[in-house]
């Protein structure tokens, strides 16, 4: 079968090989996947680069966690009616801190535990499906972790981002109004055609424009993409007792945490990691998705061959609207 890998960390262009390998086989509890697209999301070229001192835990790894494709055979004790089934993909490789395969979704087929293949819905395109397992799993998770958001205030920051854009949308469907900082006029397009009322954060002071729009109430929840950059502002919009789920903190991975501005409100903190979700979110995430297959907008900006996975790479780390797909 036709592969990507990488058997050093280090730049796309100069680790990442693409070529022959044998074709997998499924184990017990396996299903074997042709995948027909490969999502690629920051995770995966941070491990490739290896970002923060990241080490390898294989000699060679196929990248991408994300996927979908259909189910070509199953191993022992995995009903064989699932043979022909499309589905989507998640966690094909672990996440971090936890040792998983070494064969990820950049490649024709992949053997993975068969809980991992999840049905796609009819409504949902491969290349869509490709993009659920890291993005809109993670962002369901940061919207509902704490149950229903009817009637509430939700802040997303980054709401033009991959996991913001799931976030607002998610959000919306679960009756709550949105508010979402952006980073351009392209951004608020997009987020607003989510359903948000964004913020341009470079432009406006972000904590006076969310209490002029909540009538100085503030908000109930915020989504977070980068709670070092954004925890001075978080604590002033929330209402007392509110939450923020953060699932990132890139600009420092070792933030300073106004504890004071926090604690005088009783605010919580919410830590969310796509790759550890409890099983009955998992479950609740996978049902939410299939309910609304139809009304989540999944946005690509970019779908490359194979061949091209440098170039792909490059692409998400230069950042951008919409995610990044590799057609097999």
């Amino acid at each position: 079968m036709r592969a990507a890998w990488y058997e050093r960390t280090g730049l796309a262009a100069e680790v990442l090989q693409v070529g022959e390998m044998p074709k997998p086989e499924p184990g017990p509890g396996d299903v074997l996947v042709r995948v027909k697209a490969s999502g690629i999301n920051p995770a995966d070229v941070k491990r490739r680069a290896g970002w923060g001192g990241m080490a390898m835990d294989h000699q060679r790894v196929i990248p991408h966690c994300d996927g979908a494709g259909a189910i070509e055979a199953v191993g022992k004790g995995v009903p064989p009616e699932r043979i022909g089934s499309r589905v989507w993909l998640w966690n094909a490789q672990g996440g971090y801190g936890a040792v998983g395969r070494a064969d990820g979704t950049a490649a024709e087929w992949i053997a993975l535990p068969a809980e991992q293949a999840v049905p796609l819905p009819a409504a949902l395109s491969f290349d869509a499906g490709a993009c659920l397992g890291v993005p809109a799993m993670t962002a369901h998770r940061t919207v509902f972790a704490d149950g229903p958001v009817t009637g509430q205030t939700i802040l997303v920051q980054g709401g033009a981002g991959a996991v913001g854009h799931f976030a607002v949308q998610m959000a919306r469907l679960g009756g709550a109004r949105v508010l979402a900082t952006v980073g351009s006029a392209e951004g608020a397009t997009h987020a607003e055609a989510a359903g948000a009322e964004p913020i341009l954060r470079r432009q406006t002071d972000v904590a006076a424009a969310v209490m002029a729009a909540t009538g100085g109430c503030g908000v109930d929840r915020i989504v977070e993409v980068d709670f070092a950059a954004n925890a001075a502002v978080d604590a002033p919009v929330l209402v007392p007792n509110g939450t923020i789920a953060s699932f990132s903190s890139t600009s420092n991975p070792a933030p300073v945490l106004p504890y004071y501005s926090f604690a005088a409100k009783g605010l919580n903190l919410r830590f969310i990691q796509g790759f550890a979700l409890p099983p009955a979110a998992r479950g609740a995430a996978h049902a939410f998705i299939a309910m609304h297959a139809t009304a989540l907008n999944v946005a690509i900006r970019g779908l490359h061959d194979l061949f091209d996975i440098a170039k792909a790479h490059e692409s998400v780390e230069k950042g951008g609207i919409g995610n990044v797909v590799l057609r097999l």
